[in-house]
């Protein structure tokens, strides 16, 4: 099939397709006798479990590691778990910090007249310098503490 129909039996864009399999995680396709990429049955399976991983967050690193378990008889589901796990802590990180955005966003709104005066302490907020962590990273949607007038 070509590359238009493995796109659509795969849900995979023909783009992301072709950036899979310059970035390995599908091996070069077939080519037609005009030069056409063709795909296979197993490099649609093979796509399907790429965009599964993606709809579930992984990186493309992750999806590479997860791609040679999954064609690994001899693997160890331990492996796989593993990387799982890893992936869940790194989202609920994310989770924490855009909550932490959220409350930050909603203090601002909540500060805000709304009205037809200038003011805004939403963009005032923005203009400021970010805010950062003892290990000087920033943080996200960090509330900073108001000095006292």
């Amino acid at each position: 099939m070509n590359i238009g129909e493995a796109a659509a039996a795969s849900g995979v864009s023909a783009k992301m397709i072709r950036y899979y399999e310059q970035s390995g995680l599908i091996p070069p396709a077939d080519r037609t006798a005009a030069g056409y990429r063709a795909y296979s049955t197993d490099d649609v399976h093979r796509l399907r479990f790429i965009r599964r991983s993606r709809d579930l967050g992984f990186p493309v690193s992750e999806i590479g590691e997860l791609l040679a378990l999954w064609s690994d008889r001899s693997r160890h589901s331990a492996d796989v778990k593993r990387i799982a796990k890893g992936h869940i802590d790194e989202l609920h990180e994310k989770i924490a910090d855009l909550q932490q955005m959220a409350a930050t966003l909603q203090t601002l709104v909540d500060c805000c007249a709304g009205d037809q005066r200038p003011d805004c302490p939403i963009l005032a907020d923005l203009e400021k310098p970010v805010a950062t962590g003892p290990d000087g990273a920033a943080r996200p949607g960090a509330v900073r503490q108001r000095r006292p007038r």
